[in-house]
């Protein structure tokens, strides 16, 4: 995946609005917003290339396609039959083609038949958006305006996409760019007619005929092996019915066996069709024919994992999780995931990281894990599988929000080898590396009655949603969460999915019901004699009456709020309620008296280990003593936020000191200071899709227009 550097990966637990720059706040209302931003590079996802066999005629017709296209965006089908090929061309052809597309490279997986459900158009959509430089809180959450805002980044960029399995032509069109200079690239199984009536230029691709196959297994097991058994090669090619999946199974077991004659192969091939004959037809005799002759080579131990392996979530996986689900060793995990991979069974993608070579491939793994495995012994493995993940996110969680402890992470028991992380950067590229295996773990656990796991596994990943966002993922794993705790009939548990829930909901604007959540919270927490809970539902509400516009009840709900934390000894809450008043009296700009709720906030985060909001007060005085007309103050606070945000390696942190640095300057006269600086900050902020860049950059436009 593309590695992420949040800059924001500090201790990151902000609420409120913000006069000027928003440093990644959790909860945002009013004012002008500077939303989180993370430096990210030009998206470059295709798969690894792979090797090509017999495939000219077809790239011929792909580049006359896109040759013939000139004022349209070109989008092209390639279909077949399964185990084709179909991937292994377009990934191919779309390596070849990248250089003509310097605004990136999009991939996406559509899981038509993936056996793990279909990936959903706003969720892809999602990922797109934020690898084009979009903030995850401009990421509308309704598919309509993810499609339109995903059409107005992609309108004058030079972009390839590449979508593998897909299952309709209603997975497809949100996904298809608007500019004509992009390029658009689909495999599916079917024809998906709605599509080619579109426009949408189909390619068909065949079987091998003789000659490529033979060409195939010449590639894997050399020439001279394949001439002196010309003859059983030429069977075997037409027992895996020229289907390059069924040749690239067979192939990589003759080549980790280079004394065994083809004729055994070929004769243990047919025994295996026959017995199949009467279960299945066509082209999946072929296949399962190889996978289950291949299956039957595997060492007892590599094959139970690969039968094991069926059961994770997701689609993607590492050699920890898979160490955790079948209780080995990290290291011996990572052999027997080499040896699965060198039989063409998996393949390994970036980061250390694995999928089953092919859906028909996971999809023998499954038959197989339920016949051969007892159902206690799939629960077990199951359950193996979540308490790493519940253990993983919890340590995540630890390094991004050390203030916060005791929190419940004891579902399930933890996993012998626990993965840890060097800082809270590893930490949160973790987290959203995993993030979709994380949320189908949720579902997992519920679906499957172990309610406590799904609701403590969709708490700990609240730090993941609180630094990048993914706001519709994030309500539908909260209400899972909601459930789980429900079904369990765990009070405590149901106050805390109810508060982030609503949270969420505020997030997306959902007003109402984000009220409706926090007061069933409320309801809870007093009912359970939570007072500290109990006022920070109260603390919520106050949030969404700010947001609604209503500033004099919010400030009074603050107001009282701070008061109740005072009584309470909660410093550090009550510190982030008096930053949260700060900002709604700066947008009624009344800066003195910001001044005194921000002081009075640094002075209780004093010795907190959060480093990042400490220094997120610095700004805010900043701007506040910019607006009272106390420059000097302004200038000092400014520059030494600036120099703890480069420290802490936040460029949005970075960019809210320096654009505050400007606004001094160009209030005090100095323009070509101030040019500097907005420069500065729009360099730091490095993504044209924030409204932080859009403001600075306009900024810097009044400047041009009046030279």
């Amino acid at each position: 995946m593309v590695k992420r550097k949040p800059p924001d990966a500090v201790h990151n637990d902000v609420t409120g609005v913000i006069h000027g720059p928003l440093v990644q706040a959790r909860d945002v209302f009013g004012g002008v917003h500077f939303h989180e931003t993370v430096s990210l590079p030009v998206p470059s996802q295709l798969p690894p290339r792979p090797r090509l066999v017999d495939r000219e005629a077809a790239i011929a017709q792909l580049d006359a396609l896109r040759e013939e296209a000139t004022d349209v965006p070109l989008t092209v089908l390639i279909t077949g039959p399964a185990g084709v090929g179909k991937s292994a061309l377009s990934v191919a052809w779309a390596h070849q083609i990248r250089p003509h597309f310097p605004d990136g490279q999009l991939y996406a997986d559509l899981r038509g038949h993936s056996g793990v459900g279909l990936a959903a158009p706003h969720e892809v959509l999602g990922d797109f958006l934020h690898s084009l430089g979009v903030p995850t809180d401009l990421i509308p959450g309704e598919l309509p305006q993810r499609v339109a805002l995903y059409r107005t980044v992609t309108q004058d960029q030079r972009v390839l996409v590449l979508l593998e399995d897909a299952m309709t032509a209603a997975q497809v069109r949100p996904l298809l760019p608007a500019s004509s200079a992009s390029v658009t690239v689909v495999t599916s199984r079917y024809r998906l007619a709605g599509l080619l009536m579109q426009g949408v230029r189909g390619v068909y691709v065949d079987r091998f005929d003789a000659e490529a196959s033979l060409a195939l297994l010449r590639d894997a097991l050399g020439s001279d092996r394949l001439e002196q058994q010309y003859e059983a090669a030429s069977e075997l090619i037409e027992l895996c019915m020229r289907l390059p999946l069924a040749l690239s199974v067979a192939a990589a077991r003759l080549a980790a066996r280079p004394n065994w004659p083809l004729r055994e192969m070929v004769t243990a091939l047919a025994e295996e069709q026959r017995t199949l004959a009467a279960l299945t037809i066509g082209d999946d005799v072929a296949l399962r024919s190889a996978l289950d002759l291949s299956y039957r080579a595997l060492r007892p131990d590599t094959a139970r994992l690969y039968r094991l392996l069926s059961l994770i979530p997701g689609d993607r996986f590492g050699g920890d999780a898979a160490a955790a689900l079948a209780g080995i060793s990290r290291m011996e995990s990572r052999r027997l995931l080499g040896e699965l991979t060198d039989a063409n069974l998996l393949t390994d993608i970036a980061d250390g990281r694995y999928r089953f070579h092919h859906a028909l491939v996971r999809s023998h793994a499954s038959l197989l894990v339920e016949a051969e495995e007892q159902r206690e012994t799939r629960d077990r493995a199951v359950g193996c599988l979540l308490g790493w993940y519940l253990a993983t996110a919890a340590c995540a969680e630890r390094r991004l929000r050390p203030y916060r402890t005791g929190l419940p992470r004891d579902a399930e028991p933890p996993p012998a080898e626990v993965t840890d992380f060097g800082g809270p950067e590893d930490a949160l590229e973790w987290l959203e590396s995993e993030r979709a295996n994380l949320s189908a773990a949720v579902t997992l656990a519920y679906e499957c009655g172990r309610e406590v796991t799904a609701w403590q596994l969709a708490d700990s990943m609240w730090a993941l949603f609180l630094f990048m966002g993914h706001h519709v993922e994030r309500v539908e794993v909260e209400e899972t969460g909601l459930a789980a705790a429900r079904s369990c009939g765990d009070q405590y548990a149901e106050g805390k999915m109810l508060n982030r829930l609503g949270l969420s909901l505020n997030a997306l604007g959902r007003r109402d019901e984000a009220v409706a959540r926090f007061e069933e919270a409320l309801e809870i927490w007093r009912r359970l004699g939570e007072r500290e809970r109990e006022v920070g539902s109260l603390h919520r509400l106050g949030l969404v009456a700010a947001g609604r516009g209503d500033r004099d009840a919010a400030i009074a709900r603050l107001t009282d709020v701070i008061a109740a934390y005072q009584v309470l000894g909660a410093g550090r809450k009550a510190a982030l309620a008096r930053m949260d008043l700060a900002g709604v009296l700066l947008a009624q700009d009344r800066g003195l008296d910001a001044v005194v709720h921000l002081e009075r906030a640094r002075h209780l985060l004093r010795g907190v280990d959060d480093s990042y909001n400490r220094t997120r007060v610095g700004i805010f005085l900043g701007y506040a003593h910019t607006a009272a007309g106390d420059h000097d103050r302004a200038d000092r606070e400014l520059r030494a936020a600036l120099e703890t945000m480069s420290e802490l390696g936040s460029s949005a942190g970075m960019a809210a000191a320096l654009e505050g640095l400007g606004n001094l300057a160009e209030r005090t006269g100095r323009r070509d200071e101030a040019r500097r600086m907005y420069e500065a900050a729009l360099e730091s902020i490095d993504q044209d899709g924030s409204i932080g860049y859009v403001r600075i950059k306009a900024r810097l436009d009044t400047f041009d227009r009046y030279v």
